[in-house]
């Protein structure tokens, strides 16, 4: 599944060396590999030597999109680039190269036409220097966080809370949580946390309702 995952990631033909190199593995077991996938079905073209193009992908079923929706799919992850931290754009990326390895030919052609690309000058952001996994993991899995925190006047704080959800702007990061030091609900800019660790305390199953709570006075304020 690695092996697959590169050759439909990647631009193709990819190199036997390359392909050794991103799945970690030796150039003999790769050629094995390469024999196995293609005895399972997958159709693979090239061989050593001149580097190897997935042609079909029996690991995933046919899909059909419409030239917009392929359009709106591509700039979405493109997107992702301004909007979130590089392993979501890198996320948005993979998924998107799993999409279009299930695309009919004609459509996989379109998918790689110049017009669907976007180009943009980078957006202008604050650096966020805490690791953006532990909180979105925290946000999965529920559970507190503890951080230090910087406002815009320069006061500093510490507090645990529960992290809700985060919202994605091109201009910042925000974090959407109940502070348990102020029994209150708050939003910190993600690039203003100098220190975040997790916490002990579990919310679930309480995100739900929370998250209800603040909709229904964010519409009121």
């Amino acid at each position: 599944m690695r092996l697959l995952d590169v050759l439909r990631r990647l631009p193709q033909p990819v190199t036997a060396t390359r392909l050794a190199a991103e799945t970690e593995i030796s150039l003999r077991q790769l050629y094995r590999d390469i024999a196995t996938l293609r005895a399972g079905g997958a159709l693979i073209d090239g061989a050593a030597g001149y580097g190897y193009t997935l042609t079909e992908d029996p690991a995933l079923p046919p899909q059909s999109f419409s030239r917009l929706e392929i359009e709106a799919l591509l700039l979405s992850v493109a997107s992702l680039g301004d909007l979130g931290d590089e392993n979501l754009a890198e996320a948005g990326r993979t998924a998107l190269a799993r999409i279009i390895g299930t695309l009919p030919d004609r459509q996989a052609r379109q998918a790689m036409h110049a017009t669907m690309h976007s180009w943009r000058p980078p957006a202008v952001r604050a650096a966020i220097t805490i690791d953006l996994e532990i909180l979105r993991q925290a946000c999965w899995d529920e559970q507190s966080v503890r951080i230090a925190y910087r406002d815009r006047s320069g006061q500093r704080s510490e507090r645990e809370i529960f992290p809700l959800g985060m919202s994605y702007s091109p201009r910042t990061l925000m974090l959407v949580a109940w502070c348990l030091l102020r029994e209150a609900y708050r939003t910190f800019e993600v690039a203003c946390i100098e220190e975040l660790q997790r916490g002990d305390t579990s919310f679930r199953p309480r995100r739900a309702e929370l998250l209800r709570r603040y909709i229904a006075v964010s519409k009121t304020d």
